[in-house]
């Protein structure tokens, strides 16, 4: 299934809690959040796609194709959400899967692909998102590329909203209630610092071998 996957790792908003600085560009204990999401989800894809609207070189340099909104047209350039980065993906991606991430959730689950893969295979759904235990995690979604039509159009009718186009697909849930921190978003420069002095991390996952 690996190889039938592309990875997009979504770094293409504002970032106004970072104070305008780029999310993905951040450093947590020495490594940008973006080479901590590439570092996870790598061995659970075949290639990685970055969606990105600035810093594009910045981004390139991870070694891995950098596409910006506009790739599907000029009218969604820009700041247009997470939607118009998965529609782009989708348009140049060339694996029949598609894994999304959000670059500011640097410890993404070993399993993620796996575990919503399962969940598709369950629910004989075309779109599977990731559950915490507490609360769905939509930028952690595995979905077809079949779905980019319909994306196409949802965009075209002016829909921005993750949740609610997912909503229209009934999307199979995968649970990960097991590793909730899993999916600890990065907002801001305290997050960064709180996560850091954890005296647990970065094992708190995964514990390192004796």
């Amino acid at each position: 299934m690996r190889e039938q996957i592309t990875g997009l790792i979504l770094a293409g908003g504002r970032a106004r809690r970072m104070g305008g600085q780029d999310k993905g560009l951040m450093h947590l204990a020495g490594r940008p959040l973006i080479g901590w999401v590439i570092a996870a989800v790598q061995p659970q894809v075949g290639p990685i796609l970055i969606s990105a609207n600035r810093n594009q070189a910045a981004y390139a340099a991870f070694g891995h194709p950098v596409i910006g909104d506009n790739a599907i047209g000029e009218g969604l350039a820009g700041f247009q959400g997470p939607l118009a980065g998965i529609a782009a993906a989708l348009s140049v991606a060339e694996t029949p899967w598609l894994l999304t991430l959000p670059c500011d959730a640097p410890l993404p689950p070993a399993d993620l692909a796996a575990r919503l893969a399962a969940a598709l295979a369950r629910a004989g759904r075309e779109l599977a998102v990731a559950w915490d235990g507490e609360r769905g995690q939509p930028v952690h979604a595995l979905l077809s590329r079949r779905l980019l039509p319909d994306l196409l159009d949802a965009l075209a009718a002016g829909e921005r909203r993750l949740e609610a186009w997912q909503a229209w697909h009934h999307p199979a849930i995968a649970d990960f209630s097991d590793c909730p921190q899993a999916f600890l978003n990065l907002n801001t420069p305290e997050d960064i610092q709180r996560l850091e002095g954890l005296p647990s991390f970065p094992y708190f996952l995964h514990p390192p071998p004796p």
